[in-house]
């Protein structure tokens, strides 16, 4: 009679997803945003985990964890293998939906420099079917499925690396923008303590940095309203409610129809840029190239 012994088996893979997260972002909670489940089950699947290699990754701490020597030597390999499963997943389910593009964004981008280009894009590839998704963050194009990712980017390099490729859309370039209404009570820079500045919370330090710039030897008041979503201080300025920083690929339509205006000649260059990645999964679509071609044709300069 044949003998057949269970074999060995390995931990569960959300074990394993788990431990790769927390080592490589810092902890439970940031691991459990990426993975998104509760810090409880990170630690619950790290604990799991632990028991069946039969000791500890991690050193639990009244501020945080903090990664074993164990865990640091493994955590390196551990990352590689769930680059090249993303990487995998990933080619898979472009190979299969290569009409099916889908594109991550930062809100601003997407409604306000995305959205007037998209008619273009289904111009040029009818057959094609767009999907857009408003990210705060530029989501991990190795592992999460999005073919190509719009966002401002610090440090840009059009190297092309092992898992994406970015093009330099334009600088990012800031200066204030108001309905012509209010334009036309702006004489001076000392004007702008009379008027209300609107603020977006993200870049909350626009207007420090314009105004050190623009205005280095006086004070001002640029106290104001503050908004979550750019686009919506910058509706609120054409709206006439007030000043917002703009910024100009992201405004440049509005300046065009004239609903916004340009009350100082004081442009800001900041060291970053507009950018768009692309990720290696999707190398092969051959829609990609003219989806960049299209987006990149009237570019900002």
């Amino acid at each position: 009679m044949a003998i057949a012994p269970p074999r060995p088996q390995i931990p569960p893979l959300n074990s394993l997803r788990a431990f790769e997260a927390a080592a490589r972002l810092g902890g439970f909670s940031m691991a459990s945003d990426e993975l998104c489940v509760t810090p409880g089950a990170v630690a619950q699947h790290v604990k799991s985990l632990e028991a069946w290699v039969g000791a500890e990754l991690f050193i639990r701490r009244s501020q945080g964890v903090e990664l074993t020597e164990l865990g640091q030597n493994v955590l390196s390999e551990f990352s590689a293998a769930f680059d090249q499963l993303g990487l995998a997943v990933q080619t898979l389910r472009s190979q299969a939906t290569p009409k099916h593009i889908r594109i991550a964004a930062l809100p601003s981008i997407a409604q306000l420099w995305l959205s007037p280009k998209l008619p273009s894009v289904r111009k040029a590839a009818p057959e094609l079917t767009i999907s857009v998704t408003a990210l705060e963050k530029q989501p991990n194009l190795q592992r999460e499925p999005f073919d190509l990712c719009i966002f401002y980017q610090d440090n840009v390099s059009n190297d092309k690396d092992v898992f994406s490729t970015t093009y330099e859309v334009c600088k990012d370039i800031i200066f204030p923008v108001c309905s012509p209404l209010v334009a036309k009570r702006l004489n001076n820079y000392e004007d702008l303590d009379k008027e209300l500045c609107l603020h977006d919370a993200s870049w909350a330090e626009d207007w420090s940095k314009w105004v050190s710039y623009a205005f280095p030897n006086g004070f001002l008041n640029t106290d104001g309203s503050v908004f979550s979503l750019y686009g919506l201080a910058i509706e609120e300025a054409r709206n006439g409610a007030g000043i917002m920083m703009g910024h100009k690929a992201l405004v440049e339509n509005h300046l065009k129809d004239g609903s916004l205006v340009v009350p100082f000649d004081a442009p800001l260059a900041l060291e970053r840029a507009l950018v768009i990645t692309t990720a290696k999964s999707a190398k092969d679509n051959p829609y990609l190239g003219l989806i960049i071609q299209t987006l990149l044709e009237n570019k900002s300069k």
